[in-house]
């Protein structure tokens, strides 16, 4: 590929990022509106839930960049609502664990469930070979955006 043809390519991948982004965003907040929750509550319970352990309060607001008050404020909210409880670590009796609800996350993740199956479409036509290049993509975005996000969180705010 030629120089100029990648350039277009990247320019239009850059583009197509930043829709997809914003559309992201907007389909987070429809979302928690259909639920009848908060667009950051919606995001915790993805991060709870993808975790193959509960988390601290201090560890959601690592993750999500809110203070610790605010984490905590978000864990009220959720647990009021039962999607989390509160649990003592069994290794370190100072900590408290952020708790899925399985019974009550069964609301969120059948609504998952049923937008996954039409998102899963847009996959059909992909190769397995495909796939493989899109899951690594997305990890490696991940990674990448978490260092940006660090990143962000230690330089000055412009003015």
């Amino acid at each position: 590929m030629t120089d100029p043809d990648r350039t277009r390519l990247y320019d239009e991948l850059a583009l197509e990022s930043r829709r997809y982004l914003a559309a992201y965003v907007l389909f987070n907040q429809a979302v928690a509106d259909h639920l009848g929750l908060h667009p950051t509550d919606v995001q915790c319970l993805s991060l709870l839930t993808a975790e193959p352990e509960p988390l601290t309060v201090r560890q959601i607001a690592d993750r999500t960049g809110l203070t610790t008050g605010s984490a905590t404020r978000l864990v009220d909210r959720l647990e009021r609502g039962g999607y989390v409880a509160r649990t003592p670590d069994r290794h370190d009796r100072r900590r408290v664990l952020v708790t899925p609800v399985p019974e009550r996350l069964a609301r969120v993740t059948a609504l998952w469930d049923d937008l996954g199956r039409t998102w899963r479409t847009l996959l059909d036509d992909h190769t397995e070979d495909e796939l493989r290049a899109i899951t690594r993509h997305m990890r490696r975005a991940h990674d990448l955006s978490q260092t940006q996000i660090e990143h962000l969180r230690n330089i000055p705010k412009p003015d």
